[in-house]
């Protein structure tokens, strides 16, 4: 039993061996084959272009006897290692060439596929471990060049904004272009093209449109620019001249109104002239010369008023008409209350106003005179009057006027008048006691003669067991009065007492 059992264990040890010695044959024979049909995990590999470079001299290897399985893995390994770092750089490089990178970065670019170009010539003569260490130094170069790529998409936006600035067209077209292939997707760049393909155009417009708005042709020119606004909206210089056409555009505007000003004011227009100068104070707030033409325009205009209104208030006293006067010394001050001649003429005309009145005032109603406050109030108003005409006649700068002589002639014939007495004769019954207030109890009588001054008089008769009497008259004025009776003639009848 023990020895059927030791010779079932040598069997296995015997496929076993020869299980190994087939795996060594396929790895020598097999695998190498494999391996350059297939990627792991044994997948077809893809078939890498190589760049054909001149043959150069590689070393052989050297002539021997037959490898190892061992040796033939490394081998094995080492070719997988290269082709992977070929299959990477390869696919920088398809990524790179996308981007146009002979045209923005031919040095390096050329120096990354000659090192990659050294690692073909290794792999030939397969020598895997210097084509990996090639191929990783070709990967590395590419690698560098796709990070660089953000740096040099911005330097060459920078660029083509520079030559935008500078009117060459042809530099920014170059360096839209590159930055475009760089970054497909970036609109900037598309936008840069754009506006360095119409740059030759734009700067034609705005040089004529330019020179037309120097030469006073505004509308024309701003038109020219707006047309190269169209083109390319953010063209610096754009700005720049719209704001200067509507700088000028303003100017124009200011220098018409302002002429229009002027020109009216030449016409005496003057009310017009200042809505003129408003109009460009409005178009240019703040201005100097504008509000210096209204302020001046409006000084004419109150001088103006005032000459007149001083015309009118002399023409209105020489006529004597001292309260028109004193409205037109009133519209004076109202447009300065600081000019001393407005502010005497009101005030003399003023002191006139109140003259006349009183004067009036006595010859309007002279029986007021009868009384001895009014009477003494009549001569000094007398006096003021005739002093003042005595004032007028020694200045030849003004005149008496017919009204107040005319006033000072009738006060003075009035006041005359006033103390001549009038005869007047009473006549009574001789029963009837009299007595009149201003002069005095007459007592009775049957007829007696006074001399009164001009005045109203009041006569009253008392007579025991009779109605009294009162009689109002006036003496002189021109009242036709020669006689009056007081007399009490109504018996009253007698009261019952019981």
């Amino acid at each position: 039993m023990q020895a059927a059992g030791n010779e079932k264990i040598s069997a296995w040890i015997w496929v076993a061996l020869a299980a190994l010695v087939l795996l060594a044959l396929a790895v020598i024979f097999v695998l190498p084959n494999v391996v350059q049909q297939y990627e792991l995990p044994l997948t077809p590999r893809v078939a890498q272009p190589v760049i054909e470079t001149p043959a150069v001299s590689a070393p052989t290897q050297p002539t021997g006897p037959a490898l190892s399985p061992f040796e033939e893995a490394q081998i094995a390994r080492q070719r997988r290692e290269a082709q992977d770092a070929l299959a990477s750089l390869l696919e920088r490089q398809t990524d790179l060439q996308v981007t146009n990178v002979s045209a923005w970065a031919a040095e390096d670019y050329d120096a990354a596929v000659a090192s990659a170009r050294r690692g073909d010539e290794f792999y030939r003569v397969a020598n895997f471990a210097e084509a990996t260490l090639a191929y990783q130094q070709s990967d590395q170069a590419l690698a560098q060049l796709q990070a660089l790529r953000p740096q040099e998409f911005q330097r060459l936006m920078t660029a083509g904004e520079a030559a935008l600035l500078a009117s060459d067209a042809a530099t920014a077209l170059e360096s839209f272009s590159l930055a475009a292939q760089i970054d497909l997707t970036s609109a900037a760049a598309d936008d840069g093209m754009r506006r360095a393909q119409v740059l030759d155009e734009v700067e034609r417009l705005l040089t004529e449109g330019d020179e037309l708005q120097n030469s006073g042709q505004i509308a024309e020119g701003r038109a020219l620019i707006e047309q190269a606004s169209a083109l390319d909206s953010n063209h610096p210089r754009i700005s720049e001249l719209m704001a200067r056409n509507a700088q000028l555009q303003i100017d124009a505007r200011f220098t018409q109104a302002m002429s229009e000003g002027f020109a009216l004011l030449q016409q005496s227009q003057s009310d017009q002239a200042i809505v003129a100068f408003e109009q460009a104070l409005q178009i240019k707030p703040g201005n100097q010369q504008a509000q210096e033409a209204i302020d001046q325009t409006r000084t004419e205009l109150t001088l103006k008023a005032i000459e007149t209104q001083r015309t009118r208030a002399l023409a209105l006293e020489s006529a004597e008409q001292w309260q028109e006067a004193i409205a037109a010394y009133d519209a004076i001050l109202a447009l300065d209350n600081n000019l001393v001649f407005a502010q005497e003429g009101r005030d003399y005309s003023a002191r006139r106003v109140q003259l006349d009145e009183l004067l009036e005032l006595n010859l309007n109603n002279p029986l007021r005179l009868s009384e001895s406050a009014a009477f003494d109030e009549a001569n000094a108003v007398l006096k003021i009057a005739t002093d003042l005409a005595r004032d007028l006649e020694q200045d030849t700068q003004m005149s008496l006027g017919p009204r107040l002589q005319s006033q000072i002639t009738r006060t003075e014939q009035l006041l005359q008048d006033m103390q001549i007495p009038v005869q007047l004769t009473l006549v009574s019954n001789n029963a009837t006691d009299v007595t009149i207030f201003q002069v005095g109890r007459l007592g009775s009588f049957t007829e007696t003669t006074l001399q009164l001054k001009p005045g109203r008089y009041v006569a009253v008769g008392t007579r025991p067991g009779f109605r009294d009497v009162r009689e109002e008259f006036v003496v002189g004025f021109g009242q036709q009065l020669n006689s009056l009776t007081i007399s009490c003639n109504e018996q009253v009848a007698a009261v019952d007492r019981r």
